[in-house]
């Protein structure tokens, strides 16, 4: 498997159109990260730009991804592949009962 980092540029005047299409992106973020896909997602403070980790074999298939995004006609996306991509996690310590 390989790691592609995707940055995004967004719209600077957000439409009507784009807004009500946030909780659909969202959603399917949500489930791409569920799935593993997606390992990060971050947003700009402004808006502008969007940041992507994701987990996938092929460049076809980050494209694959990328299409499955409700809001892909208002984005202009590059990606990367990463040599590696290190992180620490946000997520809650696994409880161990003694």
């Amino acid at each position: 498997m390989n790691t592609f980092m995707i940055t995004i540029q967004l719209p600077k005047e957000l439409t009507k159109e784009f807004i009500s299409l946030i909780p659909k992106q969202r959603a399917r973020i949500n489930e791409l990260m569920d799935q593993g896909t997606i390992l990060q997602y971050a947003l700009a403070v402004d808006h502008s730009l969007l940041w992507i980790t994701v987990s996938a074999p092929t460049e076809m298939m980050v494209n694959d991804i990328l299409s499955s995004f409700p809001l892909i006609r208002f984005m202009e996306p590059e990606f990367y592949k990463l040599a590696f991509q290190n992180s620490i996690s946000t997520e809650l310590p696994k409880i161990i009962l003694n």
